[in-house]
Order: structure tokens, then C-alpha cells, then sequence
């Protein structure tokens, strides 16, 4: 089971990260034959798929790279510098496989996969723009409202920080066009709202089951290491946003996402928007927690005026179409519902094409 699980993991990397591709089928076959990873992955052997513990082998593996522990393998490592060279990899990796097995067990069992994508900051942007309008448009304001953010899953909190990043279109810089993170959001259309409005957050909070500290070299390497090494947009962004991090600290408590949520909720701002926001976060939380946690934003919901109005904006991959990531957005008191377009799971690059949301 084990190995078709990083069989599994294998293919959905195809034609995004050929590096982790190879690494992956290789490990697998590795398996079947009670190879190193066998011992590397022992007591993960009951592992189901959400677990993704072929990613965990990966990213452990990339960790010993960026460490420096595994030079013969960093030569295949474009993180670090390398340019792959599939033929050759698995006989390259395998010395450090078998030289920190241990080690590798260890971390594939204590971790779990995190990769808190800045680029998802993008459609959260925009989303925000239209989230603040709407809410200003229900309560007969001129001005757009500022705003809370509360993010569930927020990881180490990179995207916490959408109104301090810019953002590169073809006529010119929305957000921050001095930022230590400019992203091109590739964006196919417009966000349905006045973009010259910069949104103001006044607020900003976040919980996860395992923050990451990013202010640490252990958050900053934990965070790298499941990037993909062989993606270097997606390693040059996170490079930023760490950069951009550091200069501007936001807290992600370690709670469950209903309990935290209620907490933050009973506090009530007036003339300020709230925004509930997670990324990628759906698939991980359990049936139990997701009823409580619809209960608790209904509650919020019911009480919300147009000077305290709410919103939810999530970016979570909808079955209905075909697995599309779909940045979705409710307004309330607004009666606002609304599927705002689809992307990427990286959130780059992103379509813009306002549909209900039902």
C-alpha cells in the first residue's frame, strides 16, 4: 500500500517537478523491494493518502540537501544550485539515504506537509478588493472597509500579509510596489471591483495544528523543504516572502481551527470588515471540526450588521470542477455568494469569471 501511495504522489507531480517524479517512482520500487526506505519509512506503513507520506519522503530528502548533508545528491538539486539528471539520481541519493536513514525516519514522522504557497496571496488579494467593496456597497458607504484577517491553517503566516505585497500587471503594480515580494499573478481578467482601492487591514490572526516559527532558521528550512526543488518560481517566492516575513512579524497560534475561530469571532469590530480566510486547508480538517466549524461561522453570520458585516474567502480545490482551485467568497449581512474564478493550487496563475456560489 505504502508504495502506491508514493506511486500515487509520484504521478501528480508529473510534468510540474520531473526532479520529484524520479525520486518518488524510484523510492517506490525501492519499497516493493525492501530497499532503504522501507527502513527510512517503518512505522509509516499504515499511512492513508491524505497523509501524503511520499511527499514527506521527499521533503526530508530535500532537507538533507539544503542542510549540506547530501552533497553527491545537491549536484541534482536546482534549490541548491544543481541541474537534475534523472538517469543518475536514485544512485546519487541512495549514500545519503542509507547514511541518515535514521534520521530521515525520524523527520517523515514527526512532520507534516506544509508549503503556506505566497503565491495564493494573489487571488486572495483581489478577492479581498471585491470582499470589502461589496460589504461597503451593502451598508451605503463610499469608502471600502478596512479590515480583519483571520486565517485558519495559516502555517507560518506568509500569506497573513496580502496588503504588503505587489503585485505586476501589465499596466502597472497593484499593493506594494516596493515590497520585498512582487509576484506576477498571471492573471487572466479582473477582479469585478475598483482596484485602485488599496485595502487597509487593521487586524490580522492566525492559527494552525503546527505553526511554523519563520522567524527561525528550523521554520525557514522546514517551509523550504517542500518546495519542489526543481520549481524555482515557486523557491524564488517563498525566498521572498521570508525575506518579507521578517520585517514584518505576524502571530500563528497553535489551536484547532473552531475553538480559535469562536474566540476571535466574539470579539466585534464596527466599521470593520472580517474576513475568514484558509488556503488549501479543507481536505485536512476532519468531519468533526468542519461541522463545528460551519457552526460557529453560521453563529457569527447571524449576528453580523452592515457596520459589522463578515465575510468568508476561501482558495480550496471544488470536485464540481474538475478539482480546479476556486477562490469563493460570502458576504454577510451583503447576502453576497459568489465563486470569484479558478487557478492553480499555487495560486499562479489565476482566472477571473464571477459565478454563484451554490
Amino acid at each position: 500500500m505504502l508504495a502506491e501511495l508514493f506511486a500515487a504522489a509520484a504521478n501528480g507531480c508529473r510534468d510540474r517537478s520531473p526532479l520529484t517524479q524520479r525520486l518518488l517512482d524510484e523510492a517506490a520500487a525501492d519499497l516493493r523491494q525492501g530497499g532503504v526506505t522501507a527502513r527510512i519509512m517503518a512505522g509509516s506503513e499504515r499511512d492513508r493518502e491524505g497523509q501524503v507520506p511520499g511527499l514527506r519522503f521527499a521533503g526530508a530528502v530535500h532537507r538533507l540537501v539544503l542542510e549540506g548533508r547530501a552533497p553527491d545528491l545537491a549536484k541534482h538539486y536546482p534549490s541548491v544550485g544543481g541541474r537534475p539528471h534523472l538517469p543518475t539520481l536514485w544512485q546519487d541519493a541512495l549514500p545519503a539515504l542509507t547514511e541518515h536513514a535514521d534520521l530521515l525516519r525520524h523527520r517523515v514522522q514527526a512532520t507534516v506537509v506544509q508549503t503556506n504557497e505566497p503565491g495564493r496571496s494573489a487571488p486572495l488579494y483581489g478577492g479581498l478588493v471585491v470582499a470589502a467593496q461589496e460589504a461597503a456597497k451593502a451598508a451605503n458607504r463610499h469608502v471600502p472597509f478596512c479590515l480583519r484577517l483571520l486565517e485558519i491553517g495559516a502555517s507560518g503566516g506568509l500569506n497573513l500579509r496580502p496588503h504588503h505585497v505587489g503585485y505586476r500587471l501589465e499596466d502597472g503594480v497593484l499593493g506594494d510596489p516596493d515590497s520585498l515580494l512582487v509576484l506576477d499573478p498571471q492573471w487572466t481578467g479582473r477582479p469585478p471591483a475598483d482596484l485602485s482601492h488599496r485595502p487597509r487591514v487593521v487586524g490580522r490572526a492566525g492559527c494552525d495544528l503546527n505553526p511554523v516559527d519563520v522567524s527561525t532558521e528550523d521554520g525557514r528550512l522546514h517551509l523550504s523543504s517542500f518546495v519542489w526543488a526543481d520549481q524555482l518560481d515557486r523557491w524564488n517566492r517563498l525566498r521572498d516572502a521570508l525575506d518579507l516575513a521578517a520585517t514584518d512579524p505576524v502571530r500563528v497560534d497553535r489551536s484547532a481551527g473552531p475553538e480559535w475561530l469562536a474566540k476571535q469571532l466574539a470579539r466585534v469590530e464596527r466599521d470593520v470588515l472580517t474576513v475568514v480566510w484558509h488556503s488549501v486547508v479543507w481536505q485536512y480538517v476532519s468531519p468533526a471540526d468542519r461541522a463545528m466549524g460551519r457552526a460557529v461561522l453560521a453563529d457569527a453570520a447571524a449576528k453580523a450588521t452592515p457596520t459589522t458585516p463578515l465575510a468568508l474567502l476561501v482558495y480550496e480545490p471544488r470536485r464540481e470542477i474538475d478539482y480546479k482551485f476556486a477562490l469563493m467568497l460570502k458576504v454577510w449581512p451583503a447576502g453576497v455568494s459568489l465563486c470569484l474564478g479558478v487557478g492553480e493550487g499555487h495560486g499562479i496563475p489565476f482566472t477571473w469569471n464571477v459565478t454563484p456560489w451554490e
